[in-house]
């Protein structure tokens, strides 16, 4: 379950952040935000729901929301070094 958790809630911030207006991880995605949105609403859930069961109400609740927002802070970090890396340095 922890494993399954900690995955739902990588996709769900995948999923927040490639439907930001700002993101270059993927370029397509702007035709795709609504479903990104939805895709990541109900990973969130199913993360929640996942980590409810394998550590109890509240420590599932705290643990996967954590774990979201882990991957929400680092994802503009990737994002920059991927564009570093494609030749484009213009970042902000």
């Amino acid at each position: 379950m922890t494993a399954s958790y900690l995955f739902l809630s990588t996709l769900a911030a995948l999923g927040f952040y490639l439907a930001c207006a700002h993101q270059r991880l993927w370029t397509g995605a702007h035709v795709r935000v609504r479903v990104l949105r939805i895709v990541a609403w109900v990973a969130t859930v199913l993360a929640a729901t996942a980590a409810i069961v394998a550590l109890g109400p509240w420590a599932g609740v705290f643990a996967s929301l954590t774990a979201l927002m882990l991957v929400l802070v680092l994802l503009p970090y990737l994002d920059a070094w991927w564009s570093s890396q494609q030749g484009d340095h213009h970042v902000g």
